[in-house]
């Protein structure tokens, strides 16, 4: 870690006087880089996260190695805080909304369905998707280690998208003709597995848009056009709008700034894709407005289950069912299906309320306009470097948004290690922009 001669990390640098050579900005930013081996466990953490090496090694199993890792990368940013007598945590209006939302999560417990049932899931899976995005908010302080993570991520998207387009080529599928997913937690069905690339893709854009080799632009451009072709091999619904939707993002802003080469060449590239579509692709899309159309019966048993959620909402407006338990809530609706919701905003609505929903509403809403200040004002980001990715997290967020009206994701980590990254970027660009680090550089190609 290169630290400026003399300088105490408590006081800002000030910037320099106009006309003097501006510092790079990994000097102007280092002296808030925090604990290395946190980065490097959160690092490992979101390999197994993603990757579950575990699945494929079965001898790893009995070690939980996610929750060593996590455990890890926790114990060693607060002892790194607080060794150097610093806030064990940024703050900000995301980081309270959080805190707000996990509290109203417990204070609404003892009106749970079954309140045991709460408490297991806020132990088993809330407790550790906030926890990482604690990690997430406080760890990755630097463009460096922002880069770092997106690539990591970028990477691991070639395994889950191969999976799906071997699955799809050699015909191993599900029961309706859907391809199996890959064998990890968050993408073991293909709707998952759609949501997943659809969460990475842009950050593989925003890596190509920022980087200035032929080599890493060349790797860059294959990686995105397999998870597309992998989320459109997956026939998931959800799936195909929130890949639209990244790609209308995309395109509106690069015509924007005038870089109608890569317009024109995703256009090529999506005609050619066209050619290439499975026969009964369309016809699965046409369901998305045509319900009954849907001959496997998924579209219509959703739909009922979205009245029903709404019925429960409209007779529990303020408590809910408890979190985790809208399935429960469900069956007493409309009889005993044992299924979820697939709509992130009734899943909170009828677990947590309404207060839940709007809380969840207010931090989606504050993680997506915290990263597009950034990429509106790049200030303090040579090479826009930060402005490219604070895009790509922006959009990713909107790509969720949609498919997550579709799917049951309230509390996992889809979301929150999204707002994570958010959360880390905004305050890298803040000690950016007070060191005066770097001519302003919008995200550009």
């Amino acid at each position: 870690m290169t630290l400026l001669p003399q300088a105490e990390w408590w006081r800002p640098q000030p910037a320099p006087a106009i006309g003097s050579a501006w510092p790079s900005a990994p000097v102007a930013a280092s002296g808030t880089t925090g604990s290395r081996l946190a980065f490097r466990a959160l690092l490992v953490f979101t390999f197994i996260l993603v990757l579950a090496p575990q699945s494929f090694v079965p001898a790893l199993q009995p070690f939980r190695i996610a929750l060593v890792a996590a455990a890890v990368g926790i114990a060693a940013q607060l002892v790194e805080r607080l060794a150097h007598g610093r806030p064990v945590t940024v703050m900000g209006r995301e980081m309270v909304l959080v805190a707000v939302l996990l509290a109203w999560s417990v204070v609404t417990v003892p009106w749970s369905l079954w309140p045991g049932g709460s408490v297991s899931f806020l132990l088993d899976a809330y407790f550790k998707t906030v926890a990482i995005f604690w990690l997430l908010a406080n760890t990755v302080d630097t463009v460096d280690r922002l880069r770092t993570l997106a690539w990591s991520l970028t990477a691991m998207a070639v395994p889950l998208a191969l999976t799906g387009l071997k699955n799809f080529m050699s015909g191993e599928f599900l029961g309706s003709n859907r391809i199996l997913g890959y064998e990890a937690g968050l993408t073991a069905n293909p709707n998952d597995l759609a949501l997943m690339l659809n969460l990475l893709l842009p950050l593989g854009v925003a890596l190509l848009l920022s980087s200035r080799g032929a080599l890493a632009r060349s790797v860059l451009v294959v990686v995105v056009l397999l998870e597309a072709a992998a989320v459109i091999v997956t026939f998931s619904r959800a799936g195909f709008l929130s890949l639209a939707t990244c790609v209308a993002l995309y395109l509106w802003r690069l015509v924007r700034r005038g870089l109608t080469g890569w317009v024109l060449a995703a256009f090529v590239a999506g005609v050619a894709g066209m050619t290439l579509l499975p026969g009964s692709y369309m016809a699965r899309l046409a369901t998305i407005t045509d319900i009954d159309s849907d001959p496997t019966g998924s579209a219509q048993s959703r739909w009922e289950d979205t009245q029903a959620a709404v019925r429960y909402v409209m007779a529990n407006p303020f408590v809910g069912a408890g979190i985790g338990m809208d399935t429960e809530a469900l069956n007493g609706v409309r009889g005993v299906t044992w299924t979820q919701v697939h709509n992130i905003c009734l899943e909170y609505a009828v677990d947590l309320g309404l207060p839940g929903l709007a809380l969840f509403v207010l931090l989606f809403v504050s993680c997506v306009r915290r990263v597009r200040r950034i990429h509106r004002a790049p200030a303090g980001d040579p090479g826009g470097r930060l402005s490219c990715l604070a895009e790509g997290i922006e959009i990713a967020l909107l790509s969720f948004g949609i498919g997550a009206l579709f799917a049951p994701v309230a509390y996992l980590f889809y979301f929150y290690y999204l707002a994570g990254l958010a959360v880390a970027a905004g305050s890298i660009h803040r000690r950016l922009t007070a060191a005066g680090a770097g001519q302003p550089m919008a995200c550009a190609s």
